[in-house]
C-alpha cells in the first residue's frame, strides 16, 4: 500500500502531482491491481514533505523531479 500525504505542507510542496505521476506509472507498468494508492492526511513529517508511507515505511522529501526514480527504485518490486 502506498499512502501520501495530502497535508498542508505537502500539498504545497506538490502532493498531488506526486499522486497523479504514480497514478500514471501504475497504470504504464500495469500494476494498479496489485497496488493500493491511497491519500492521507498528516504523516507527522510536514517539514520533510511530500511524505509517503510505503508498505509502513516513511519515504520523505519525494518531488516530481523524482518521483520516477522512486518508483522505479521501491514501487516497482512490489508487483
Amino acid at each position: 500500500m502506498i499512502e501520501i500525504c495530502i497535508g498542508s505542507a505537502c500539498h504545497i510542496k506538490g502532493s498531488y502531482q506526486v499522486i497523479g505521476r504514480i497514478k500514471e506509472l501504475l497504470e504504464e507498468n500495469k500494476m494498479t491491481n496489485q497496488v493500493e494508492l491511497k491519500s492521507s492526511f498528516c504523516l507527522g513529517a510536514c517539514g520533510e514533505g511530500v511524505s509517503i508511507r510505503l508498505n509502513g515505511t516513511d519515504i520523505h522529501s519525494v518531488t516530481m523531479e523524482d518521483v520516477d526514480v522512486f518508483f522505479d527504485d521501491l514501487i516497482k518490486g512490489l508487483a
